[in-house]
């Protein structure tokens, strides 16, 4: 199934239904009075999250959704029935902004977690409600309230714990092919993934974490060259990055400059990103000679002045991959734990 993380839609929750104007006509009873019912509630539209689902395509085939108009109400005080709700499955991890405002109307997050976004119209009066001592027979009653109606923007953000940054190239389908069962697509040429794909790492019982292989970043990712901001909003939910860069780029392109290029799209799409932790992955060790390695990664991380840990590995020979693993298990571990602590009083 084609990835697609991007849809618009248009959704229109039911009318309410019309009040009635009605008068009791029964044998023997000469003054019965009004008796109109009123309408029925229309149906409202919500989006339900769905783990189900990893992907928006089907919107790319349906994109107008409606809920059900309310019933009208009739005679002898007979209210009209409630139009049916609309419910809209979409996958666990999408954002719903209204088009015309750009406001984010909510964010699903976790599975079968609901949220309203189209209200349907409330159902109309009968004249039952206009009786009055002074107009005992009312033929005033109300029409139904339009259902609300509008253009939403939905899109994806990959639900991980890790994210892999890196340029075209940089390995980080290879890498994620040698920690996961995740089967993304490679090749020995310049390539980057077109689409994002989940791995989940089991190291054993209970320790488990998800990367996502997110496309390559080229300069200009957030002014929306190449995948541009399809890239970025995929990170922005991790709460790690694994920077991953070619220690022996065959174009000869220094490493240092790509990590920096990087750097300056993560700041101009959100500064935040910057602040995130960020691991240094030196992969492709297996392209130089074994006595070389170690002083060309060293060269790297003292140009960069690079303080949080780093890592030197060949994921395609699966060289030291476990280490970088196990090292991002104990992170998370370490974040839980820290969680866990009651927090400091400030009684003395």
């Amino acid at each position: 199934m084609k990835f697609v993380d991007e849809a618009i839609i248009h959704v229109q929750a039911g009318a309410g239904g019309n009040g009635c104007a009605s008068f009791r006509r029964e044998k023997f009873i000469p003054f019965g009075g009004p008796d109109g019912g009123d309408g029925g509630n229309g149906g409202s539209v919500w989006m339900a999250a769905d783990e189900g689902l990893n992907t928006l395509v089907d919107f790319r085939h349906q994109r107008h959704f409606k809920a059900q108009r309310g019933q009208g109400g009739m005679g002898s005080q007979m209210y009209g029935k409630g139009g049916e709700d609309t419910v809209i499955r979409v996958p666990v991890g999408t954002v719903i902004t209204n088009v015309d405002t750009d406001e984010v109307i909510g964010d699903l997050t976790a599975h079968g977690q609901r949220l309203l976004v189209a209200q349907g119209g409330k159902g109309g009066l009968g004249n039952i409600h206009f009786k009055s001592s002074v107009n005992r027979a009312p033929r005033q009653f109300t029409n139904g309230t339009p259902g609300e109606e509008r253009d939403l923007k939905l899109e994806l953000r990959l639900l991980a714990d890790v994210g892999l940054l890196g340029f075209p190239n940089a390995g980080k389908s290879t890498f994620i092919r040698a920690v996961s069962a995740a089967t993304p697509r490679v090749a020995d040429y310049p390539f980057t993934t077109l689409h994002p794909s989940l791995g989940v790492v089991r190291l054993g019982a209970d320790q488990s974490f998800v990367i996502a292989d997110i496309p390559g970043l080229i300069e200009g990712a957030a002014d929306g060259a190449g995948l541009g901001i399809q890239f970025l909003r995929h990170v922005s939910r991790t709460s790690l990055l694994l920077h991953l860069v070619d220690i022996a780029p065959v174009d000869d392109t220094d490493p240092v400059a790509q990590v920096r290029a990087i750097e300056e799209e993560l700041a101009k799409f959100n500064p935040e990103l910057l602040e995130r932790p960020r691991w240094l992955v030196l992969n492709k060790a297996d392209a130089l000679p074994e006595d070389e390695r170690s002083k060309v990664a060293e060269d790297i991380v003292r140009r960069l002045d690079w303080q949080a840990p780093w890592f030197l590995v060949s994921a395609l020979a699966r060289d030291n991959t476990l280490t970088v693993c196990q090292a991002v298990q104990r992170f998370f571990e370490e974040q839980r734990e820290a969680a866990a602590e009651p927090p400091a009083s400030g009684n003395p």
